[in-house]
Parts: C-alpha cells; structure tokens; sequence
C-alpha cells in the first residue's frame, strides 16, 4: 500500500472542465499509475501532465527516501539520465544557429582524438555531428565496462580516460546506414560544446538552457548541500525485493549523455518551452527558435529495431536528439531515461500542445532491447499517456 500520496489536478479554463473525454482518460490514467507503482513496489513516481504551457495535473506518490519515508513532493529532485540527451542536442543547435558549426561537419574537426578509432568502413574523419546526434555513427552503446566494485568509479571522471580507450573503440557499422543507440557518441558532443564554447558543459547549459528557462532548482551531478534534502534516492527491483542503488551518482565525463537532476515543476518549464507559446516566442527563440526545433523532431531513420525509446515500437524513428513516434495519427516527441534505478519519460504531442513527465525512482527490471520492455510498470505507465493526447483529440 502507498503510504504517500499527494495529488494536484489543476484545470487551466471553463474549457478543460467541460471535456468529458479527456477528464476519463486523465482518470483513467492516475488509476493505472497508482495501481503500477504499488503492484510493482516502486518506492516512489510523480506525474505532471502540461497544456499550453499550464501544469493541468501534478501527481506525487510513495517516498523520495523509503528508509526515512519522506514523502514525494513538488521538490523531489529525480535525475533525468539520458532526457539530459535532448539538451545537449538543442546546444549543438545552438552553436550551428550562431555559426560555429555545421550539422554534417565531422566530429574530428572539433575532437581530432577520435582520429584514433579504428573505423574498418573507411574514414573516421567522415563520422559527422549530425550522425552523432541521430545515433547513427557506428559508435557502441555502452560508455564504460567497469562498474561492478564498489571502488570503481559510477562513470569515467575525465576525458583522458575516455581518450586513453579510443585506440581500441571500433565502429561497429557503416557510419550513417542504420541507427544503434549510442552513449558514447553523445559524450562526443559533449565535447564539442565545451570546446567551441569555451566552457564546461554543465555551465554552458546552466547559461544557456536552465537559467533562461528559469530551471533554478536544476543541476548537474552532485547536489549542492542546499537541495540534499530534495534529492530522491533511488532503488532496484531484484530477487522481488527492493534495495537501493547508489545515492547522488555523478556522472563524471559522461554529463552530456546522462547527468541532469531536477524537480517536476522546473521540467514542467522546459517542456513548456519545447511546446511553444506564441506569447513567449521572444523569450524561448533565445534559447532556440522554433524553426531549429522541429527540425531535431525531423526523422532521420528508423529506430524500430530498439525498444528502449520513445514509444518502443517498430513504428519509432529517431531525429536528432528526439525520438518520434505516431499513434492513432498523432505525433509523438521524446526521450525516455534509465540509470542508476532512476527511470523518466518525457513525451510532447506538438498538434495537441501536451506534454507528460513521468518519472520513477525505482526500476523494476533492467531495460533489455526487445518487445517485452513495453511490458514493465514503468513503461505501462508511460505508454499509457498515449491516450490523453488521443481523448484531446
């Protein structure tokens, strides 16, 4: 049983009351959420459901902390794992908006290191930023194969142990002929920001992205000693039973890929900005325009082959930092996250401007690349959104 529940449903005009439709499937939904996250024995999930840049409904359910059983609130800081991706593709777009670079340069220009890749399909100095940011440039998907001691660190601390390993990277497929999800690549970007900008990544998207979007509560890796008491643990589901993962991981080099912690209302305002609002358009083509936006929701290539985003279905493409997907005729935008028992949903219906988060700070089983992902708690919840954006038709 819950021992914690707290639940906001906020309705933004006359209008939303009168929608029957939508208020089922809205209904319908928290009911399946909350009957998942307690089947499942998940320590704690929040929802947040947004609508022409209005929160519309704010669910918190179980314990950011089950030991101390402290509640989930309004908050509780989650980590957002490879949701990270999706800002660190809107920087590169940035700097190719400000004519620093090009989508189809090649990483070497910017990262000459990975020269040293042994690449069997031909040049690597042919691998472009683009291909990076759609997952197809032959890269693995794992960044790190050491992380079975405790002693060992979460993830590389510094890029010279990234660098030291490049001799014996191999790409594994000819570079932009099919896509193969791929942490490694996005630390390459990361890369690449820091160095056209001259700055560290976490300060370059603080500057960048967070601040002007007023994401205040929102940071990189550690937490600082006045949102500890915010911070979610988090936990695995083995053997049936619940134990915790690591608390406050940092992911050292890797930040790019997977490294950004923040509470459910400052998310709320980047999907708020990723949905649009022509009131703010000044504001948000700041950060980046409109235009830029849909072109990183442009398919690229197929991504059916891969269950463990977006709506994980044969059906899934990947843009350019962005998953996208189409159901009953409505396109679906997002990236989901998994690590460190952490796991987050963020997914946009554009032509109905909706937007859901959904995180968990338990996951039940590993995330395996096959059909049967679709059927975990986690991801019954998540798909499940599909259906608020249908009943809005």
């Amino acid at each position: 049983m819950l021992r914690h529940i707290a639940a906001c449903f906020l309705l933004a005009t006359p209008a939303a009351a009168q929608d029957a439709p939508f208020d089922r499937a809205l209904a319908d939904f928290r009911k399946l959420h909350r009957t998942e996250v307690q089947r499942a024995n998940i320590a704690g999930s929040s929802f947040y459901l947004i609508r022409d840049g209005r929160t519309l409904a704010a669910d918190h359910l179980g314990e950011q902390d089950a030991d101390a059983q402290v509640p989930v609130d309004a908050q509780t800081i989650y980590h957002w794992a490879s949701i990270t991706k999706t800002m660190t593709g809107i920087a590169i777009m940035q700097l190719r908006d400000r004519g620093l670079l090009e989508l189809d340069d090649p990483v070497v220009k910017y990262v000459p290191e990975l020269a040293r890749v042994h690449n069997p399909f031909g040049d690597t100095g042919a691998i472009t930023l683009r291909q990076l940011m759609s997952h197809s440039a032959g890269f693995r998907n794992g960044t790190w194969p050491w992380r079975d001691k405790d002693w060992q660190p979460f993830e590389p601390p510094s890029w010279d142990q990234l660098e030291a390993m490049l001799p014996y990277t191999e790409v594994q497929f000819k570079p932009g002929s099919r896509f193969s999800y791929s942490n490694p690549g996005i630390v390459y970007l990361g890369q690449v920001i820091e160095r056209l900008s001259g700055e560290d990544y976490e300060v370059y998207v603080d500057k960048n992205i967070l601040r002007p979007l007023g994401m205040h509560a929102s940071y990189f890796d550690r937490t600082p000693p006045h949102l500890l008491k915010h911070r979610s643990h988090s936990y695995h589901i083995r053997g049936g039973k619940r134990v915790a993962a690591p608390f406050d991981a940092d992911t050292g080099v890797t930040v790019s890929n997977g490294g950004l912690n923040a509470p459910m209302p400052d998310m709320a305002r980047y999907v708020a900005f990723l949905l649009g609002d022509p009131a703010r358009q000044a504001e948000y083509d700041l950060v980046l325009k409109r235009a830029s936006l849909e072109e990183m929701w442009r398919p690229q290539l197929s991504a059916g082959e891969d269950f463990s985003q977006g709506r994980m279905a044969s059906t899934t493409q990947v843009g350019l930092g962005f998953f996208v997907d189409r159901t009953g005729g409505i396109r679906i935008i997002g990236h989901n996250g998994d690590q460190n028992g952490f796991r987050a949903y963020l997914s946009l219906c554009p032509g109905q401007r909706i937007g859901t988060l959904l995180a968990f700070n338990t996951e039940t089983r590993a995330v395996r690349n096959d059909p049967s992902n679709r059927d975990t708690a986690e991801s019954r919840v998540a798909l499940a959104t599909d259906a608020l954006c249908e009943a809005a038709g």
